[in-house]
């Protein structure tokens, strides 16, 4: 987004959805306009994660992806480096006041009536999120691996937000 163009979005309320992990995304969705304000792949540093979040944090409710270690999914290290990038998510979060919901993926996909991955391998699955989020966000820009679950999310939080 250009530089202080998301002013126009300050007293707005907004949804921001986060896909946690290196290969995540955050969305940010304004209620008020029923605009997307930011769609963007996860943050390289805790600095630019606290920057990001610190923009949005007025009037803003987060529903962040609770996730777990996943056996199989990278050894010690990667499990290691992913907690501490979760923990600077969520003390970011923490710090700028952002009420937060944890949701976990079986939840937000169920409530989309997406199935589950089942016998699917990795690839086949995020491509069925991926078509899912494109299906629902067509006007939205290039939508990859990265931000998709995160809109997925959003849609999730718009659903349980509107009852």
């Amino acid at each position: 987004m250009e530089d202080k163009e998301w002013i126009k979005f300050l007293k707005d309320r907004k949804i921001i959805a986060i896909d946690p992990g290196k290969e995540g995304g955050i969305v940010v969705f304004s209620l008020d306009k029923n605009e997307f304000v930011e769609v963007i792949h996860m943050p390289e540093t805790p600095q630019f994660l606290e920057e990001f979040l610190n923009k949005y944090k007025n009037n803003s409710i987060c529903y962040l992806e609770k996730v777990g270690g996943i056996p199989g999914q990278g050894g010690a290290s990667s499990m290691f480096n992913f907690g501490k990038g979760f923990g600077h998510l969520e003390m970011a979060l923490l710090c700028r006041k952002i009420p937060t919901v944890e949701v976990t993926s079986q939840k937000w996909q169920k409530a989309l009536q997406l199935g589950v991955k089942g016998k699917k391998s990795n690839t086949d699955w995020k491509n069925k999120l991926k078509a899912k989020a494109q299906q629902l966000f067509p006007y939205v820009g290039k939508i990859t691996l990265a931000t998709s679950d995160a809109l997925l999310i959003l849609e999730y939080a718009r659903i349980t937000e509107k009852t």
